[in-house]
């Protein structure tokens, strides 16, 4: 199974992971500047190309009651760039408390404050791709 990449998008900050050969597990690879008109899409895609990517899922931000404010726009916006600008399949993927999520892992390890500011984003896109990996294959994905 060819590779999946995840993107947690953030206002500040990009966290970027990839899934191994077998489509089994995720690991965070890049944080990336969100700074910029694009959003950091030219370099996640140049990412994808490196990586040799066959799709992407976006991490879609909801609030809790399901339904979507500035951020899961934002990140429907950098959807479409990323399909734009590679040509692959992206697939938003409700990414709800997966940096809370991140972060309990993190502070539960033990980690200094400082170090988890620097892979914190990368860890949600993880956990974001690891959700989207355990569900398995199926026909409309």
């Amino acid at each position: 199974m060819p590779r999946v990449m995840g993107v947690d998008p953030g206002t500040k900050r990009i966290g970027v992971a990839v899934s191994d050969e077998l489509g089994m597990l995720a690991r965070g690879v890049a944080t990336l500047d969100a700074a910029g008109e694009d959003s950091g899409a030219q370099e996640l895609a140049d990412l994808a190309r490196s990586m040799d990517v066959e799709r992407i899922v976006v991490g879609l931000p909801r609030h809790m009651n399901g339904s979507e404010g500035e951020r899961a726009m934002a990140a429907r916006k950098l959807a479409e760039n990323l399909a734009s600008r590679t040509g692959l399949p992206v697939i938003l993927w409700d990414e709800r408390l997966t940096t809370k999520g991140a972060e309990r892992m993190l502070i539960a390890a033990d980690m200094p404050r400082a170090r988890r500011r620097r892979i914190i984003d990368q860890q949600a896109a993880q956990w974001i791709l690891q959700s989207y990996l355990d569900q398995g294959p199926s026909p409309a994905r």
